[in-house]
């Protein structure tokens, strides 16, 4: 199949420089809507879903290749080679954070930026690290997970969304965890919260934007401090937000943290 009807991609805008926007963990695309248009207007901006969510080909989705985050960043690199043109720069939220931090150990020198949405290179506590969860949680947030999808998913993801003065937004969250199908959701739960990238982040020399929410669940302030020390050439920005998702519920506030930071970039071609 066409890559472009594989991943649902969308490209619009123009400019010297590529942005690709990858989202996180029982979302779609859409959850970038209020910050496209913003770029768009100075940047070619690529959108998808990623294989297995939203409007993607869900026959492509091969529980082997995809059950390490290593299949979705061969993907990403594919999309960066079929639809970025410039500079090529990356919007990560959550677990795509991690994605593309892994597509850039794969074609080392391809991505001038990284932009982190609510990142975290590892969900439970280990001995010196803080994830913000013990192994006992991630294995019950799983069983349960397996036991009643659409129950967790109703009660979960206003919690993660959090914005408390914004409900809409934590059903429309609710909504496209329900859309997406449970075997493959469940698998990249799995996937996804059992995942350890710290050896994989830690080093990487390019430029690197850490987003975070002064009150997230899923990510909490010391894994950005975190992240902040083990990668060299990075920012740590903090959005006054409740939630994990402050793309959707603070975007005026992100649009404005990623405009500073890109302002350093563009410009600094990276070759093909």
């Amino acid at each position: 199949m066409d890559l472009q009807r594989r991943h649902n991609v969308h490209v619009s805008g123009s400019g010297d420089a590529t942005l690709i926007f990858s989202h996180g963990f029982g979302c779609d695309q859409a959850m970038w809507r209020f910050l496209l248009p913003h770029f768009a207007q100075r940047y070619r901006t690529v959108s998808y879903d990623l294989i297995g969510a939203g409007g993607s080909d869900l026959s492509a989705y091969d529980p082997h290749r995809y059950g390490e985050l290593w299949g979705y960043a061969a993907d990403l690199n594919a999309l960066i080679d079929r639809f970025a043109e410039g500079t090529v720069m990356l919007v990560g939220h959550s677990v795509s954070a991690m994605i593309g931090a892994l597509a850039d150990r794969l074609h080392p020198g391809r991505v001038a930026a990284h932009m982190m949405i609510g990142p975290s290179p590892c969900y439970i506590d280990h001995d010196g690290y803080v994830g913000g969860f013990s192994r006992t949680d991630i294995e019950s947030l799983l069983d349960t997970l397996d036991s009643n999808y659409l129950g967790w998913s109703s009660t979960m993801a206003p919690v993660i969304m959090g914005a408390p003065g914004e409900p809409a937004l934590g059903q429309e969250l609710t909504n496209s965890f329900c859309r997406t199908d449970p075997d493959i959701a469940r698998h990249f739960a799995r996937v996804t919260f059992l995942s350890d990238n710290r050896e994989d982040v830690a080093g990487l020399p390019t430029p690197t934007l850490i987003l975070q929410s002064t009150d997230d669940i899923i990510a909490p302030p010391a894994v950005g401090h975190y992240l902040h020390e083990v990668l060299p050439n990075s920012q740590l920005a903090i959005v006054p937000n409740i939630g994990h998702c402050p793309h959707m519920s603070a975007p005026s506030a992100c649009a404005a943290a990623m405009d500073a930071f890109l302002a350093n970039r563009v410009g600094h071609h990276v070759g093909r």
